[in-house]
Order: structure tokens, then sequence, then C-alpha cells
């Protein structure tokens, strides 16, 4: 049986995506092959970051327990985690909305190849201010379809200005959902909108994180 490091499960709303404001169960596993600088979960991500041993059975054990649908894998990277795909064939075959959170810089090809049944992909796009824009995997793009997101964390008019280049190099909108979300304090949540406006950016969303705003920002678990 496969085991897997847990940095935390909770139950919680989504604060992103296509199931923002619905109840979700998070598994966060620890681990990270990006540092971004605006990344909120570093915590998580150093090589000595706490977690618990679970196997896949414990997981959807707490899954089920918590009496909640949505599922959002997060980390971290999951996809870089050894064994993941069973974990999320297991998930999906129980009647979940599995969705998973990955950085833009893993494969996703295993997650598609999963099928009709397979999760949903909430995929970012690093922008030049995350510092980690080199590591983007854009073959990933090819692979997505409507069940699935691109999120661009934008902290600058510089940052918008490369999402709007790469939303329309790679045809974005209309083959999966695309958002333009503020690094949270760093760029106003209306300067998003105002650049929306200015390019009729018709089919993109902009995004909050609405657990910041419902609870304090720093907070853990939620």
């Amino acid at each position: 049986m496969y085991t897997y490091k847990i940095a935390e499960t909770f139950s919680s709303i989504n604060g992103e995506g296509t199931h923002a404001g619905q109840l979700a169960f998070f598994v966060r596993f620890t681990g990270c092959n990006l540092n971004c600088s605006y990344c909120d979960t570093k915590w998580a991500n150093v090589p000595d970051a706490p977690y618990t041993e679970m196997t896949a059975d414990e997981i959807l054990s707490a899954v089920r327990k918590s009496g909640i649908r949505n599922v959002t894998v997060t980390g971290g990277e999951p996809l870089i985690q050894p064994n993941i795909i069973p974990l999320l064939k297991m998930l999906c075959g129980d009647g979940r909305y599995v969705e998973i959170e990955t950085n833009g810089s893993a494969d996703v090809s295993e997650v598609v190849r999963i099928g009709e049944n397979r999760p949903a992909l909430t995929m970012d796009y690093k922008l030049p201010s995350s510092g980690m824009e080199s590591f983007m995997r854009t073959e990933n793009f090819a692979l997505l379809d409507a069940r699935d997101t691109v999120k661009f964390v934008s902290g600058s008019r510089a940052d918008l200005e490369r999402a709007l280049e790469i939303i329309r190099e790679y045809g974005l909108i209309g083959k999966c959902a695309v958002y333009l979300s503020p690094v949270f304090g760093r760029l106003e949540p209306a300067e998003i909108v105002e650049f929306m406006l200015a390019h009729r950016l018709n089919g993109v969303n902009v995004q909050l994180q609405m657990h910041k705003f419902i609870w304090d920002p720093n907070a853990r678990g939620v």
C-alpha cells in the first residue's frame, strides 16, 4: 500500500477556481519544485516540513468522514508526489469531484490519461514577478479541456501584459476556464478589472482569494 506525506487535511470552502465558495475537503502534500516569490504555503514546501504519513485508504476514509463531495488536492506540488495517480483514481472512483491545484511546471499527461473520470486541473502559469516563469511547461496547454482552469497570479501591470500574451498565444479563452488573480496585497483588484476592460477580455474571470477575506490571510487550515 502506497503512503503519502501529507502536510494537512481540513474541511473549508474552495477559495479559488470554478468551485470557489463551495465546501471542499483539502489534502495538502508537502514539497514543491518551485519557490515563488509570493508563495503562501512555504511552510509546507521546505525540506523539513512537518507531515503525517497516510495511505490512500486513510485519505479516502478522511474524505468520506468529512461528508464533503469536492476534494481539492494541493501542496506543495501534488504531481511530483510518488504514486499520486493511484490515489487520484481512487478518489475519483468514489464519486467525488476532484480538483488538482498544480503549479504549471509538472507534466499533466498522466492525469489526462486517467480518462473521462479524471480530476479537473487548476493549473498556474507563473508570471515574471514569481521568479519561476522559466519552469513553465507550456506543452500542458494542449492537454486541457473545458473542465480545467488556467490561473494567472499577477503582481504587476507587466504580469498582466504577459498573461495576455500567453492567453492569446495558446488560445485559452474558450478552451478552459481562465482566471486573473492579484498577488494578495501587491496588486489592486481594480487594476485587473481595468485591464480586462481595456482589452475586452470576454471569457476571462477576475478572481480574489476568498478565504483570505473571510479569515486571517495568514491562517492555515482554512
